[in-house]
């Protein structure tokens, strides 16, 4: 009895197992980017972005391209690297506490790419569709795309890579196989990218207006509701907590 009395004060005393400084931290990081990003578009949009010949735009837009796609390839080399180099090559004999503490991590991560997803396919895509109703595009490298699809497409694409392969390397209950609902999650958004081409080449040829109903853009639409698939994601998640809570409890 009074081992069992230390053992729940020694669980007591160990940190909390969700970590809300990191969740908030990651919230709040997203947050204050894209509030910036929004705030210079609004800025340089119109008084730089109108006119793919002019020095400005070169000055604040493709030279923003240019950085954006270098800083973006080596955030998704590194921290998927660094995931992976760092992964626990023992992760199917990890204590229940310590399996239950990288969930609510895991967790950590499915929420930031939640956040991300929606300032990519819901906030920069719908004012992509204003912007370009409100204003002609002359060339594919507008404002409102080198920030859409350049820019917030990566970041969520790096973050759900991140949290899949964070869930791969770290809880037993990914480790073995590969999990559908998280595959359709993650590489679903992710061919949003790859069908930008098809969608530039398309108003390049066809001249189609920015209608979001237009077939131009049904493949925005079926790989979006792609993200839907995180849903299954969260029924293993309750599941395997669910099971790591009554083994505590026991």
């Amino acid at each position: 009895m009074a081992a069992t009395t230390e053992s729940v004060k020694a669980d007591a005393a160990e940190a909390p197992l969700l970590n809300q400084k990191n969740l908030w931290a990651g919230i709040t990081l997203y947050l204050v980017f894209y509030s910036f990003i929004r705030w210079y578009e609004g800025v340089y949009g119109w008084s730089a972005g109108l006119d793919s010949f002019a020095p400005e735009f070169e000055t604040y837009w493709m030279n923003m391209l240019y950085i954006e796609i270098v800083i973006e390839v080596l955030l998704f080399a590194g921290i998927n690297g660094y995931i992976w180099k760092t992964r626990d090559r023992k992760v199917m004999s990890i204590t229940p506490r310590e399996e239950l503490r990288r969930h609510f991590t895991h967790w950590t991560w499915l929420v930031c790419y939640g956040w991300a997803i929606y300032w990519g396919a819901s906030y920069f895509t719908e004012q992509d569709g204003t912007w370009h109703q409100t204003i002609v595009r002359d060339t594919d490298f507008t404002p409102s795309h080198i920030i859409e699809f350049y820019l917030s497409y990566p970041i969520y694409i790096i973050t759900g890579s991140a949290s899949f392969m964070y869930a791969k390397t770290r809880l037993p209950t990914y480790h073995e196989g590969l999990h559908l609902m998280y595959l359709i999650a993650v590489i679903g958004p992710f061919m949003i990218l790859p069908n930008v081409g098809l969608n530039e080449w398309g108003h390049t040829f066809w001249f189609m207006e920015e209608l979001f109903v237009a077939p131009l853009h049904y493949g925005f639409v079926f790989f979006g509701w792609a993200a839907l698939a995180i849903m299954g994601v969260v029924n293993t998640e309750v599941m395997a907590i669910a099971k790591l809570l009554k083994k505590d409890l026991a």
